[in-house]
Order: structure tokens, then sequence, then C-alpha cells
């Protein structure tokens, strides 16, 4: 299938009549140009998670920041699965998140991987509204990711977060992520996710 990145855009939009158009145009691409991102357009994706909902407002995300060239992006790439490098390290930045599950007082924050979840979230839907996109990734090393980056048993691992600008599908190196890359998006019903019991839907 061949599409313009205009007419794949359209194609993977949220068809929902209201919502925010940053939420509906969101999706993962993994066809990257590799332009830099303005350090201003950085710091306010950053600032998008800065400003996330947190319990008790602990704040407990914490994401390294990978400028393409630099020693960071250097280590998050080295953890990456191969299908995953053999894309990713086109966009100019990687992010790791991670979340600090214990407080000041070395309590345990069960919300931390919530919150960091929700950091996230803003993160992606920001890029968004700049013009740029994400593209979160589970496929990486968990135990290298700790190691290099000297976490932990009071750390959790999230996703790694690709964030650059959107090229033709064509530039993938091979056919079948380019068919990944044109292919329809799928989601559950609200019928499936939105429920009163395990057994019933909630009625709209």
């Amino acid at each position: 299938m061949t599409l313009s990145i205009e007419e794949l855009n359209q194609m993977k939009q949220a068809p929902v009549e209201g919502m925010l158009p940053a939420i509906a145009q969101r999706w993962s691409p993994r066809a990257y140009t590799d332009k830099a991102i303005s350090v201003h357009d950085l710091k306010i994706v950053l600032e998008a998670a800065q400003w996330a909902a947190s319990s008790s407002n602990l704040q407990p995300w914490r994401f390294f920041v990978g400028k393409k060239g630099s020693e960071t992006h250097r280590k998050i790439f080295s953890t990456l699965a191969g299908g995953n490098q053999a894309w990713a390290g086109t966009p100019d930045v990687l992010l790791l998140g991670a979340a600090v599950q214990r407080d000041s007082k070395g309590n345990l924050n069960n919300y931390a991987l919530y919150d960091l979840g929700q950091a996230a979230a803003s993160i992606c839907i920001q890029a968004t509204a700049l013009g740029l996109h994400a593209h979160s990734m589970a496929g990486f090393d968990h135990n290298a990711a700790q190691t290099i980056f000297n976490l932990n048993e009071d750390h959790a691992i999230g996703a790694v977060i690709a964030i650059g600008y959107q090229t033709d599908p064509s530039a993938l190196p091979n056919e079948q992520l380019q068919e990944r890359e044109v292919a329809p998006r799928q989601r559950k019903p609200l019928s499936e996710i939105a429920l009163t019991d395990l057994a019933t839907p909630f009625a709209f």
C-alpha cells in the first residue's frame, strides 16, 4: 500500500468526534527523519511530564534523555532489541523512563509505575501537539538498562520512548516494518473496557 504521510496520518487518526486533536492524532510510527528537535520543543515535551498528575504529588518519574550523538542516546540504544534497533536509531531523541518506588521516608509507593505512565502519556500527547511523533517500546533489555544507569531495587523501569519527525514508510529498512507502518489501527470496543462489572458493559 502506497500512502502519503498525510493519508497515512488521516487513516491512523481516531474517528471520535470531539476528542482533543493531539489525542486523536497520536499514534506510534517507526519511520522517522534524523531532523533535530529544538531545545525549546524538547523542553516543552518534558515539561508536559513535569506537570502530570501523581499520587500524593510524589512525581516519581525520571527520564533519561538521549539526544542523538550523546552518550545517553548511545546507552539507551544499546539496550534495544534488534527489531527496534532497526529503526529507533534514526529519530533524534530516545528517553528511558523509570519510577522511584519509595518516598522520602522510605515508604513504598504502590502507584509509582501508574504515575510514570501518566507522565509518559503526557510526553506522547505533547509531542503530537508540536508536530512530532513518539513511539514507546517495551522491547529492550531491562537488566542492561538498570545496570547502565545505576538503578537499584527502588527503581522500576518503564519504557523507552523514541521522539522525532515522521517520514515516509518507505524509509524503513525492510518490508515487514513497512507493512506494519501502514496497517490500519485496531482498538477493542468500548463495551470491553467500559464496564459496570466484569460481565456487563457500561450503557452509554
